[in-house]
């Protein structure tokens, strides 16, 4: 069976691994059943653990369009059908024994972000990774192209799922994918790069689920790795040294490049937009500049990343939660500083633990006031910066301690550094959480 082609599901045994909590699985899922397939939908988590994810599907489960088999995998499941797709969130596939049990029976395996791939125009699309910024590359190519006038549109790792809304892709568009670690180990798999492939820079990150930065960072590299002659390789400098195909363009932008006038706070987001601009210059060559130009400096910035939540008594508060590297907390607090001067930040920081190292955010301990750390990670920055912190635990004990320390002009800045998954479900609650603690009225006393 050639699961890609025009009508290949219909009545066909397709097992999705995963239902997950962020949308690819909801996605995958629906699309899969539009396409007439028999899906089954496999997660080990309980119903009661992925309630909005089994409420999004629950009209095909009570039409029998599709079966949830929740709080187990099965084998005999993986090895009777016709085609798994796995959840990229799987951790170590190679190491999974269902995954390993499937591909043992001869089983065909993809991925959702696999599928949308194999049903676009590779090239006119955009893929964009790398450690840290790259869903602010992906807006800001994305604004960078719509105000040029280049139909634009954005999926992959940024959220949700890219295959309902394919319908929309025409002849003239470019699509900008972001492109996560685990979807290039998968697409790599596949042999698949895009036609233009843009990389922030490469960090330690992911080391749970790649188990060595070795691994991470073939992963990464997978975008450049199937990419054919007349295709483009945008690359910060960090990564200039990475190898190109023959016949593979390759723009360099540098580390002192700047767009000026950004919408967004930042030295570190004023260089996004001239990676974003290099982008969108090299995906059309006759391309509007201006309109690219304008694009880029008016994106307002994404949801969790660096927004003003909450100001009261003259005091800030950030919302950063998609920092999930300790370098992103790096660039965030560099940023606030920029505009309020040293030594006034008040940073919560910690969360679950990927296995990289967290010097660097403990190190940050001498440019912020204080570091407030959380979650699983929350004691060993402590113990890395034990003149600059508080071990706090949760969320809202930091906030609390946070907001009865810091003076009108200060500002308190949540960007963890790290995945949201101890505590949270994802970042976008963590967020969701910290503006709630922010808003909830005067702190009376620090926190004991």
């Amino acid at each position: 069976m050639d699961p890609f082609e025009p009508g290949s599901l219909e009545q066909r045994r397709v097992v999705v691994m995963g239902l997950g909590r962020f949308g690819g699985g909801v996605g995958v899922t629906r699309w899969l059943a539009s396409q007439g397939a028999d899906v089954i939908v496999t997660d080990r988590e309980r119903e009661e653990r992925l309630g909005e994810s089994v409420d999004a599907v629950r009209d095909l489960v009570d039409s029998g369009v599709i079966e949830l088999r929740l709080g187990e995998h099965r084998v005999s499941d993986f090895t009777t059908a016709d085609l798994i797709v796995v959840n990229p969130a799987v951790p170590k596939p190679w190491e999974d024994r269902f995954v390993r049990s499937a591909e043992a029976a001869g089983i065909e395996i993809t991925t959702e972000i696999g599928l949308a791939c194999s049903l676009l125009d590779r090239s006119r699309v955009v893929g964009v990774t790398g450690s840290a910024g790259k869903s602010t590359v992906c807006s800001m190519i994305h604004a960078g192209l719509q105000a040029a006038g280049v139909p634009s549109v954005l999926g992959g790792n940024i959220g949700g799922s890219l295959l309902g809304h394919l319908g929309g892709v025409t002849p003239k568009s470019r699509v900008v994918l972001e492109l996560s670690s685990a979807m290039l180990y998968w697409l790599g798999r596949r042999r698949w790069s895009p036609g233009i492939a843009v990389v922030t820079n490469l960090e330690p990150n992911h080391l749970d689920w790649h188990g060595t930065e070795s691994h991470y960072a073939e992963s990464k590299r997978q975008i450049l790795a199937h990419q054919s002659p007349g295709d483009l390789a945008v690359l910060s400098s960090g990564v200039r040294h990475w190898p190109r195909n023959e016949g593979v363009g390759g723009v360099i932008v540098g580390a002192d490049e700047r767009v000026d006038g950004c919408a967004v706070p930042g030295v570190h987001n004023a260089w996004n937009a001239a990676l974003a601009a290099a982008a969108c210059l090299a995906s059309a060559p006759d391309i509007d500049r201006r309109g690219v130009l304008d694009g880029v400096r008016g994106f307002a910035g994404l949801p969790h990343r660096l927004c003003l939540v909450h100001e009261s008594a003259g005091v800030r508060y950030y919302d950063d939660s998609k920092s999930t590297v300790p370098k992103a907390s790096t660039l965030a607090v560099r940023a606030i500083a920029e505009g309020i001067g040293p030594g006034r930040v008040h940073l919560i920081c910690g969360g679950y633990d990927k296995g990289v190292p967290l010097d660097e955010i403990a190190s940050l301990g001498g440019e912020a006031v204080r570091l407030y750390t959380i979650g699983a990670t929350g004691g060993s920055i402590a113990a890395l910066a034990p003149g600059f912190s508080v071990r706090c635990e949760t969320l809202d004990i930091a906030v609390r301690r946070a907001s009865s320390e810091a003076r009108a002009g200060d500002a308190v800045l949540l960007s963890p550094g790290c995945a949201s998954w101890d505590q949270f479900d994802h970042f976008q609650a963590r967020g969701n959480a910290f503006a709630a603690f922010a808003r909830s009225g005067p702190v009376t006393g620090a926190a004991s």
